[in-house]
């Protein structure tokens, strides 16, 4: 499993970025993360956070040891320039580029762990099923309840928002005052009203 970290618009040239990055490139993270705590340069920063981000994002987000993941690449790009202006002799005035930088990150394990070798069709199917089942339920429920004389009430959170009607012209009823404005408005734009 590979996990992708990203700081954009760094704002420091991707020159001496790149002069820190290439240093911890194919490290174990520990390591990598422990030679950047000796260098002396302004561009450790960024680069420390992204790695200390992409090792937060291993371990919440896909359930990865820390010490099973190293810097399989980090990728240090050009972001947008800042244009800037100094005055010079005889009413010139000269540019100053500000250059931005855009780090990518990428670790991996250097051994592939069991847990997260899931099969994603069969993840896929399992869901299909449950809502299936969901939608059953719901009918089912709706039936009963008109059985019994009732008026038939489904609790929104088990259909999501989504009404189920046995005749698509309950759809327009004009006790649903929604439906009503909008289609009165649309009809009177049309009309000329």
């Amino acid at each position: 499993m590979i996990v992708k970290a990203q700081a954009k618009y760094v704002r420091m040239a991707p020159q001496k970025v790149r002069l820190v990055a290439g240093v911890v490139r194919g490290l174990d993270l520990s390591l990598a993360i422990n030679k950047l705590a000796i260098i002396r340069k302004r561009a450790v920063t960024p680069v420390l956070k992204l790695l200390n981000s992409a090792k937060a994002s291993a371990v919440n987000n896909y359930n990865l040891s820390p010490e099973n993941l190293f810097v399989k690449e980090i990728r240090v790009d050009d972001g947008p320039t800042l244009f800037r202006w100094m005055p010079k002799a005889h009413g010139r005035a000269t540019t100053i580029r500000k250059r931005t930088s855009q780090i990518s990150l990428v670790l991996a394990e250097k051994v592939e762990s069991k847990s997260n070798k899931t099969n994603k069709k069969t993840k896929i199917k399992t869901d299909v099923r449950k809502e299936n089942i969901a939608k059953e339920e719901i009918v089912e429920a709706v039936e009963n309840t008109e059985k019994a004389g009732k008026q038939a009430t489904v609790p929104a959170k088990s259909i999501k928002n989504k009404a189920i009607f046995k005749d698509p012209a309950q759809r327009f009823n004009k006790d649903t005052k929604k439906a009503k404005g909008v289609f009165r408005k649309m009809f009177r734009r049309k009309s000329g009203e």
